[in-house]
């Protein structure tokens, strides 16, 4: 069993150091392999130390961290809905995030108030589409999902309506950063810590997570203890979502995408599919910045458009395979 398990994840590492080493050596300046190696054993020259040490290291691993963090609630979120299609970004939490993380910057807070205020906006639509959704008989996975389309378009239109009454010169920051941007990504720890610790707390969820995934009553009847553990799904795809917001902005379709093609690859035990979608969710998001920051170098694209482009048609066609 356990080395049913421990082949995914070790091929999926592979990729993953391949997709950092991508990263460190390909820019709008390129870099060898001997370049990169001798910086990381301490030597290399001082401009080869600063590009790969202070400027594509620390972007690469929060590109990684918000990956991880964005498959990870994906998946979970897919798990309490059971729904292929459910993700941060369908269910509002994405959009009371950004919420939150805009009104802070238009109050000129960062850093921790940043972040604080992705959380309570994240926090606050849960609680929202959880209260709108539910009726006399509880929520449904249905009713459930499709109050959080409404909530999502909704904090859409308040998001538009800030856009509108900002400061002109805080609004290309602001759009760019709506895209998903991660030129200023500098401290890559906090989300790279959460990312490891919520995995190293959900894994031995796993037998749980498996049996409500197929269905709250089965999942009563042997033994779980559904409405607190659904509870706790919710809220912490609201952390990791609002972290990945105030990271990197708001980037789409690595919740959708990476949960889904995995369980068509790998089956449906999330004691492999969590972990796996960090390391799958963290590879793709670090190839995408790369390709966002060198395909019309020097100039940037913002690596949510990439995401977009890459992942509409693999879904797509994902979909047209599981049928």
């Amino acid at each position: 069993m356990y080395r049913q398990l421990s082949l995914p994840l070790l091929l999926l590492v592979v990729l993953a150091l391949a997709a950092f080493s991508t990263a460190l050596m390909v820019g709008s300046a390129s870099l060898s392999i001997s370049d990169v190696w001798a910086v990381v054993q301490g030597d290399g020259d001082g401009l080869a130390r600063t590009m790969v040490m202070e400027l594509r290291l620390p972007r690469a691993l929060s590109a990684f961290a918000v990956g991880g963090l964005l498959a990870v609630a994906g998946a979970l979120m897919q798990v309490l809905l059971r729904n292929p299609l459910a993700d941060p970004y369908v269910l509002g939490l994405s959009g009371g995030a950004s919420i939150g993380a805009l009104g802070a910057m238009l109050a000129g807070f960062g850093g921790v108030l940043m972040s604080g205020s992705a959380f309570a906006g994240a926090l606050f639509s849960t609680f929202l589409v959880f209260g709108l959704a539910h009726g006399r008989g509880g929520w449904t996975p249905s009713r459930l999902l499709l109050t959080g389309v409404v909530v999502a378009a909704g904090w859409g239109a308040v998001i538009t309506l800030m856009l509108a009454m900002s400061p002109a010169e805080r609004l290309p920051g602001m759009l760019y950063w709506l895209m998903g941007d991660l030129s200023y990504a500098r401290t890559p720890w906090p989300p790279l810590i959460l990312l490891i610790t919520i995995c190293l707390v959900l894994v031995p969820l796993g037998r749980s997570l498996n049996v409500l995934a197929r269905g709250p009553q089965q999942a009563a009847a042997l033994g779980v203890d559904v409405r607190p553990l659904e509870w706790g799904i919710y809220v912490v795809a609201s952390i990791l979502t609002a972290a990945a917001v105030t990271t990197a902005g708001s980037i789409g379709f690595v919740g959708l995408v990476i949960p889904h093609m995995l369980r068509l690859l790998l089956g449906n035990d999330q004691r492999l599919i969590l972990p796996a979608c960090a390391l799958a969710g963290g590879t793709l998001l670090v190839l995408a910045d790369t390709l966002a920051r060198t395909i019309i170098a020097p100039e940037q694209l913002p690596v949510g458009v990439i995401t977009a482009l890459l992942g509409v048609p693999t879904f797509l066609f994902l979909l047209y395979r599981s049928r």
